[in-house]
């Protein structure tokens, strides 16, 4: 194999597989490196038992909290990355996300490039991910080039009339921004087929638009793509100088190998990123790349998340229940003037993925009394902007074992959502006063294992000394070294960060073009 290339990804999820993507018609020589395999379609891909209760897209590795325990993160390693099992919602960050905010427990930073100017690369995102959408409904919608480029999921009856409740109850619900390949007009012809098992399950029917569906393998249309599979980077090597990475020293097949490119591209999780700057450390870098500024790791942020299921006075028989959300809170309430966040529902709960908890309370339930309450079940997931803190960090140790620190914070806005959402079930007709946590995605008692909005940890800004990153995701310190994942973020906001991730990676991409020329 030759071992040249001008592009070196390491990592294929929604940052490195959508580079990938744009990247591919240039002609130039890409190698996308995935310590991944494909996920295999089987039929364990739609069993909730296998899926949640089984962990068996999870991966077995071991992190460590701050306290030194051990725990299992809730990460994937495929091709396509953490969207191979992601909900598909793609919401835009607010326009006032990338200025600063004021929030309950601090100040929310400004990003160095503003809503404007990632715009055009929102809408090249949404068009290449078929979302669907609709402009407008919602009251914090920023300003948009486009319409979505698919229109809106229809609601079954049982969401539809949730969806006439708050709006006669003086609420903004909106179609939530889906990226599934449905076609309602002509299912016959559909490559989704709308069902209950989208949100954290894989696709069997590859209708999901993942980063493998949707960019990798268009990538690998072009011969002047490759793809090697079950490659895990180990560390980055720079020039006697320490201004360039020189080689992407990978495990491939139990062997180390070397892979030289002109540009090294990472894109491995926010946490497994910083592992890879720090774990690269050198005389000239002694710190970690690109760490002069000691930002590499800090700042980790996930989302004050909530998965909570309130109690359908009638059952709830919806198949696919992602499709409205609701952002009135967004911002704040009258009597509380800090943000609070999102409101969206999420995939339809099955009696299974509660017994996956295994909570004494599920596991002393017979399934079909779990079973029961699933078919009553109104699914929410609730978002609340947690703050960028340096102590918030990934760290490693000398035998690459990673620790990630974290410390919750902005607690109130979070705790306010979730009483605003409770105090209008009485009029959703659902059981006044009955709000369930379901942390699906947080099947350990351990909060840091639930990553899946994982951000944070190389920042980028205009000033080497408070950042990781300049404005074009490229490393202040080497010359060749450009981050795509979410690690460059700011900020997190308080919607599902992979869009924004796949905007930036295209923006990224038409710079590398640029530079490539």
């Amino acid at each position: 194999m030759d071992k040249r290339y001008d592009v070196i990804i390491i990592g294929s999820g929604a940052g490195g597989g959508t580079l990938a993507r744009q990247l591919a018609p240039s002609g130039k020589n890409i190698l996308i490196l995935e310590r991944g395999d494909w996920l295999r379609r089987e039929a364990e891909n739609w069993d909730a038992e296998a899926v949640f209760e089984q962990n068996r897209y999870v991966s077995p590795e071991t992190w460590y909290d701050r306290h030194g325990r051990a725990f299992q993160p809730q990460v994937h390693y495929f091709v396509g990355g953490a969207t191979k099992l992601f909900g598909a919602a793609l919401y835009r960050l607010r326009r006032e996300d990338f200025g600063e905010l004021r929030h309950h427990d601090g100040i929310s930073p400004a990003w160095p490039i503003t809503y404007e100017e990632l715009e055009p690369y929102y809408t090249r995102a949404e068009q290449m991910y078929h979302v669907h959408g609709l402009r407008d409904r919602d009251p914090t919608d920023p300003p948009a080039s486009a319409p979505y480029p698919c229109e809106p999921l229809s609601n079954e009856p049982r969401i539809q009339q949730l969806f006439e409740d708050l709006t006669a109850a003086g609420y903004h619900p909106f179609p939530a921004p889906c990226a599934v390949m449905i076609n309602e007009r002509n299912m016959a012809y559909s490559t989704c087929i709308r069902c209950r098992t989208c949100d954290g399950f894989p696709c069997l029917v590859h209708a999901k638009a993942d980063a493998e569906v949707v960019a990798v393998r268009p990538a690998l249309e072009f011969p002047n793509v490759t793809l090697l599979r079950n490659a895990k980077a180990l560390r980055l090597e720079t020039n006697a100088d320490g201004t360039a990475i020189a080689e992407v020293i990978a495990e491939v097949g139990g062997e180390r190998e070397a892979f030289r490119g002109d540009i090294v591209v990472v894109s491995c999780g926010a946490a497994n990123t910083a592992k890879l700057l720090l774990m690269s450390a050198n005389d000239k870098h002694p710190n970690g790349l690109a760490n002069g500024s000691d930002q590499v790791g800090r700042n980790y942020m996930f989302h004050n998340s909530q998965a909570v299921l309130a109690l359908s006075r009638e059952r709830n028989p919806t198949m696919f229940q992602k499709t409205i959300a609701l952002n009135d809170f967004y911002f704040g309430m009258d009597g509380f003037e800090y943000p609070m966040g999102n409101i969206q529902m999420i995939g339809k709960s099955l009696g299974p993925m509660y017994r996956g908890e295994k909570s004494l309370e599920t596991a002393l339930l017979p399934m079909r009394l779990l079973d029961d309450i699933a078919r009553h079940a109104l699914d929410f997931w609730l978002s609340t902007e947690d703050l960028p803190d340096p102590e918030n960090r990934v760290t490693v140790d000398s035998a690459g074992n990673l620790t990630l620190s974290y410390t919750p914070n902005n607690q109130v806005p979070k705790q306010k959502l979730y009483e605003k959402l409770k105090s209008m079930l009485g009029r959703l007709g659902m059981h006044p006063g009955y709000l369930i946590p379901r942390n699906i995605y947080m099947k350990t008692d351990i909060p840091v294992a639930g990553c899946a909005h994982q951000a944070g940890t190389c920042r980028f800004g205009t000033d080497p000394k408070s950042s990781v990153l300049d404005p074009n995701c490229k490393a202040h310190e080497l010359d060749n070294l450009y981050l795509v994942d979410t690690s460059f973020f700011v900020s997190i906001g308080a919607v599902n960060p992979s869009l924004t991730a796949i905007a930036n990676a295209i923006r990224v991409g038409d710079h590398l073009l640029h530079r490539l020329a």
